[in-house]
């Protein structure tokens, strides 16, 4: 699943795979049930299961309703680029080529039963990422548009990979 599961995070430390499940939601909350119905198979039945958590991935043919994609195809058609709230929204980002290869990792690696979070390290607020890419593309800044928060829209994610990269010896760049 990914780091939403965990809930929102505080303005400092990371999630680990120890911290408690506090999905905000019920998109959220279905991620953690199916995280949970497979550990409770690895418990009950002994399934050859792992879960793996990942913090926001970003890279080629990203689906374009996704923040990086949505903000460039906008920025380039000069339309307005919606922000939520006020944009400090914080978020850990992977590239996808470095996703596969910890899930790759997990599957021949990992313990059945375990969970292995995924995490870039590349935290950002969602308005300085939103900035970042209108500088790319040569755009003003005044395309940037605020607008209303979405409900059970979560602060900040950050996720802790030192597990995952020790145990499955995974080490992105």
């Amino acid at each position: 699943s990914t780091d939403e599961v965990y809930g929102s995070l505080g303005p400092a430390g990371k999630f680990t795979e120890q911290s408690p499940l506090d999905p905000s939601s019920p998109y959220s909350a279905s991620k953690a049930g199916a995280d949970l119905l497979a550990l409770a198979s690895f418990k009950t039945y002994g399934h050859d299961v792992l879960v793996t958590r990942c913090s926001n991935n970003y890279g080629p043919y990203q689906f374009p309703e996704k923040l990086i994609p949505l903000m460039i195809i906008k920025a380039l058609r000069d339309e307005p680029l919606p922000v939520y709230g006020d944009g400090m929204n914080v978020r850990d980002w992977i590239h996808v080529s470095d996703h596969c290869a910890a899930i790759v990792a997990a599957l021949f690696e990992g313990k059945p039963g375990q969970v292995y979070n995924f995490g870039g390290d590349s935290e950002m607020a969602n308005i300085d990422l939103v900035k970042m890419i209108l500088d790319q593309v040569g755009k003003p800044h005044s395309l940037i548009s605020f607008v209303p928060d979405r409900l059970g829209h979560d602060r900040r994610y950050a996720i802790d990979s030192s597990f995952a990269q020790r145990e499955l010896n995974w080490n992105p760049p």
